[in-house]
């Protein structure tokens, strides 16, 4: 008799237009979910879609501002009417800005919160609203290591993403209080290839850039994949720079600090030109047509992932080995003194 056939899961991805998001929409269809996308940009939605359907899934377009908390729940309400349930909601949407904190006005600022920070509440509320009453889902939320660790030129992001840090950890203890069966574990990325260094608003020199090491969409896509499945755990770290840079920042915040101040700034500039006006107010694709896809222009660069997402997915396993080791050698150390 043969294997029964898996599961289709009712998937939801915020900012599912471009970049990671576009790359875990296409991750999620590959294992032949119902996925929808949820983004303000409907040409970078329907190239998406057509990309989820190519794929083996099932897509569905809904065009929203996450920072609109009615739109964000009438969105939900739509993809539970279509798909009957939701099991996944992944936020991922955010935006961003590179300038001096003093550069940036009020607006902007709020605008970069709303997005990133309200818009992972207001989708964590919306999925909630189906979750709870089915007790079953899982929430995953779409982290950095800037969610731990502030760096120059980033402060209304970065703020952003330490507020989800905050506001996911208390929403886990709830649910874990409650006895529930809806899970929410956070996926804390680094530096990624995605087409936002193209059109975030910019006030340095240059064009924009990430700060190296860089690692392509699909890699984040993958391990925000697995979290979805494996949401028990409550957080993974993903990438050799973010391991690095939390445990450093644990061990030596202010060393860090004055590491970045030196740092901070060069690496995450390069000679060019920045073009348009970005994308905070308005979609980047919205006027022009344009399609921006999962990948930006640092493709030469950026390193696919490989032994590192088994280092990220088995990381307590490796530390309870890597500690009876030290323990083993202690012991063996005090035998042979006894002896």
């Amino acid at each position: 008799m043969g294997a029964l056939p898996r599961r289709r899961r009712a998937v939801v991805v915020t900012g599912a237009s471009g970049g990671v998001g576009r790359a875990t929409a296409g991750a999620f269809a590959a294992r032949g979910d119902r996925v929808a996308l949820l983004a303000r940009g409907r040409e970078g939605l329907a190239a998406a879609a057509d990309e989820v359907q190519r794929a083996g899934g099932e897509a569905l377009v809904v065009p929203v501002d996450v920072a609109d908390a009615k739109a964000v729940d009438e969105a939900a309400q739509q993809v539970a009417d279509e798909f009957g349930r939701i099991d996944i909601w992944v936020n991922n949407a955010f935006a961003g800005m590179f300038a001096p904190f003093t550069e940036v006005t009020p607006d902007e600022f709020r605008r970069v919160t709303e997005v990133t920070y309200l818009g992972c509440v207001f989708g964590t509320r919306a999925a909630l609203r189906h979750m709870l009453p089915a007790d079953h889902g899982t929430i995953v939320q779409v982290g950095s290591a800037l969610a731990y660790r502030g760096i120059p030129l980033q402060s209304a992001y970065c703020g952003a993403k330490h507020a989800i840090q905050g506001f996911n950890e208390s929403l886990r203890c709830e649910l874990l209080h409650e006895g529930s069966r809806v899970r929410t574990t956070m996926v804390q990325l680094p530096a990624v290839n995605t087409p936002q260094f193209d059109w975030v608003l910019s006030r340095i020199p240059g064009r924009a850039r990430p700060v190296a090491p860089v690692y392509q969409p699909e890699m984040a896509a993958r391990a925000i994949v697995h979290a979805a499945g494996h949401a028990r755990r409550r957080e993974y770290w993903v990438g050799a720079s973010t391991v690095a840079t939390l445990i450093t920042n644990a061990v030596a915040p202010g060393l860090l600090d004055r590491y970045l101040a030196r740092t901070g700034f060069d690496a995450q500039r390069e000679e060019g030109q920045q073009g348009g006006a970005g994308n905070l107010w308005v979609p980047a694709d919205g006027p022009h047509g344009h399609d921006y896809g999962a990948h930006g222009r640092f493709d030469a660069e950026s390193l696919p992932g490989g032994a590192e997402e088994w280092v990220s997915r088995n990381r307590g396993r490796i530390g309870a080995g890597l500690l009876a080791s030290g323990l083993g050698a202690v012991a063996a150390a005090g035998l042979r003194r006894r002896g």
